[in-house]
């Protein structure tokens, strides 16, 4: 999606929705709280927005 692959690392995250914490998108536990299950895509829209 993005014009290059760092961009892509960057937008293409896991949200934990307890406390909202970045993880890697593949992750299905929280690193910062430990939930299991609890996350979901970031908000692509958001982070194009933030970029230009």
């Amino acid at each position: 999606m993005g014009r290059f692959r760092e961009a892509d690392a960057r937008i293409f995250k896991a949200v934990c929705m307890k406390c909202n914490a970045r993880n890697p998108l593949g992750a299905t536990k929280c690193r910062k709280c430990g939930a299991v299950g609890k996350m979901r895509r970031k908000n692509r829209k958001k982070a194009t927005k933030a970029a230009i």
